[in-house]
């Protein structure tokens, strides 16, 4: 019985895979062969020592950082949670860089749309201090939940001799795991102000690639005339990378802005070019005032007057087809038609209107300078134009302005877009309007704003179905693994070979271990989960027999035998079973547990 890896995405293992499927000539005795790599990339090596380069003090750890897999994990919060057994949507508290890590396997391209409004390190806001060695640890010195002192985060003042090499190095992993996530046609927008603008095109461009960079946005974010400079800053920069330029622009209606440039074909040769029906006539005409007649044996309410039809006829634009009438409507007018957007956006909210609008929905001033909902909106109309089901990413969540405008717009086109809202428990000031309304962290904030907000679309909506919309959100938390490591502390070798016989923390319930099996596995974590009684014992089968675990304890060959019959009864063509490694009753049932299942068809048996 094998065990399960406690070990987010071996990013490293995964890429030096990929290498040895391209080049696995360069490959020996497992290493890889550099001069050999050489030659195969041939032309494409570049050995000038004076070189363009981008680098800063710290770089070489950022990337150690990004391809270290974490030993976390996300913990079920079902208290915090609205709408739990049936919401899509993810709220994840935790260090985003160790969230990202978690996030690796079970959503690998799978993301449409990321947008982060990350610090803009203006020496007042709070930095992530990764620590190679165990960020795990340091997440939770830093929340004050493991040190007594509550060591807060701090800030990055511009002072500091490494001010501008500090946020390269908390921004470089973040990003680099992120572009994993995104789906080859995905797209990620960045805001930014001058700050540090430079540098992040910079980091941009060696991440996501300089020809994948469609362009720097400049947001009207103030209306009023700043007077502590010579020029007013009233913009912020949104930097839009798309994962694969070609991909994305393939077929440029994906991005909600051309007509279909497709279908177009020349039957009849006409001179004008290939053509393809359009329909002139229909039942809603009749709402648009449209005249009513007959044309051609065809009765019904017309788009154009029966002069202008018989015009039309005469030209060879109208044709009677199964359909009813249709004219001809050609590529060539298609293509003058197509549009683009500007990268001037004066359009998307301004952060004076957005902060009045969130503190009348939260009835205090819990939060300063949000992003407005109407800007993300544009983003999301603009890039999900063909997907209303994609996976919305935000990994520095703040008050949540982004799954607010996911529902905003679900509400508004019927779309079931979901969320993944990423946000480290930043303590609140204790003299701040958001401590004294009684939120402690922004996470507290974020959480109760998607509350407020989903209640308040669907109250402004009375006369719409919204019964669909998902209004709710899955917390989860980030912590340690649930389960022990080794530790070789020869001093308490004893009491180490007595809780090696228990190697789940006593602290942790049967959900807590569940979900980390689901990451561990690369599952949703929003995957249906069912939960039955067998002989007294809780099995839980997720996405509909894919997966079966039983994590009780004194596990008989009696359940392990109606365990694999739930192959059968869920018709699953593949079935992976997980139990605890001490749950059964003796070595025996362990050994002929195996058997048992393999009988059934079940060759994946797991224990943790």
């Amino acid at each position: 019985m094998n065990k399960l890896d406690g070990k987010s995405l071996d990013i490293v293992s995964e890429n030096v895979e990929k290498l040895k499927e391209l080049f696995p000539e360069v490959f020996s005795e497992g290493k890889i062969d550099f001069t050999k790599l050489e030659e195969e990339l041939g032309k494409f090596i570049d050995k000038e020592q004076e070189k363009y380069n981008f680098t800063w003090h710290g770089k070489q750890n950022a990337k150690k950082i990004a391809q270290t897999p974490s030993t976390g994990t996300l913990r079920p919060c079902k208290e915090e949670s609205k709408n739990w057994d049936t919401s899509q949507n993810l709220y994840i508290e935790g260090d985003n860089l160790e969230v990202l890590k978690l996030l690796q396997k079970s959503y690998h391209k799978k993301v449409k749309m990321i947008y982060i409004d990350p610090p803009y390190n203006t020496g007042k806001d709070f930095v992530y201090k990764d620590n190679f060695k165990d960020n795990i640890k340091n997440y939770l010195e830093l929340t004050g939940q493991v040190d007594s002192e509550g060591n807060r985060l701090s800030t990055n003042s511009d002072t500091s001799g490494r001010y501008h090499s500090d946020w390269l190095s908390m921004m470089y992993p973040r990003l680099k795991l992120a572009r994993n996530l995104l789906k080859d046609d995905g797209v990620i927008f960045i805001s930014i102000d001058d700050n540090e603008v430079a540098n992040l095109r910079k980091v941009c461009d060696e991440i996501f690639g300089e020809d994948n960079f469609v362009g720097n946005i400049c947001h009207k974010a103030r209306a009023s005339i700043s007077n502590d400079k010579i020029i007013s800053s009233n913009h912020n920069h949104i930097l839009f990378y798309t994962k694969n330029m070609n991909i994305l622009f393939a077929n440029r209606k994906m991005i909600g802005l051309d007509p279909d440039l497709t279908g177009f074909s020349n039957p009849d040769n006409d001179k004008r070019g290939p053509w393809k029906p359009s329909p002139v006539d229909g039942p809603g005409g009749a709402k648009k005032g449209n005249p009513y007649y007959e044309f051609m044996g065809v009765e019904g309410y017309f788009r154009y007057s029966k002069q202008t039809m018989e015009e039309k006829y005469k030209d060879n634009l109208i044709i009677k087809t199964s359909n009813g009438l249709q004219q001809k409507y050609f590529l060539s007018k298609a293509k003058k038609s197509r549009k683009t957007d500007t990268t001037w956006w004066d359009d998307g909210g301004l952060t004076s209107t957005a902060t009045r609008q969130l503190q009348k929905l939260m009835n205090d001033k819990s939060f300063d300078t949000p992003k407005p909902i109407e800007l993300i909106i544009r983003m999301l109309k603009l890039t999900t134009f063909d997907d209303s089901e994609a996976i919305i990413l935000d990994f520095f969540s703040g008050s949540a302005t982004t799954a607010h405008a996911v529902m905003q717009l679900n509400s508004e086109d019927g779309g079931d877009r979901k969320y993944i809202c990423v946000q480290i428990p930043e303590p609140t000031d204790e003299k701040s309007e958001a401590y004294k309304s009684g939120y402690k962290n922004i996470c507290e904030i974020g959480k109760e704003r998607i509350r407020r907000a989903g209640e308040k679309i669907k109250e402004d909506n009375p006369d719409k179905e919204l019964s669909n919309l998902d209004v709710g959100f899955k917390v989860f938390k980030l912590d340690s693994s649930n389960i022990k490591e080794w530790d070789s502390d020869f001093d308490n070798l004893e009491q180490n070979l007595i809780d090696a016989t228990e190697n789940i923390k006593p602290d942790r319930t049967s959900q807590d271990l569940l979900y980390e099996i689901l990451l561990k596995y690369g599952l949703d974590l929003t995957l249906p989960i069912e939960e039955k009684i067998i002989d007294g014992k809780k099995v839980f089968i997720i996405g509909y027999g894919a997966l079966v675990v039983c994590l009780d304890e004194d596990i008989t060959t009696d359940i392990v035998e109606a365990i694999a019959k739930l192959k059968e009864e869920y018709e699953t063509e593949t079935m992976r079973v997980v139990f605890k490694d001490s749950s059964f009753k003796n070595a025996v049932v362990k050994t002929n547990a195996i058997q048992i299942l393999k009988q059934y068809g079940i060759d994946e048996v797991v224990s943790v």
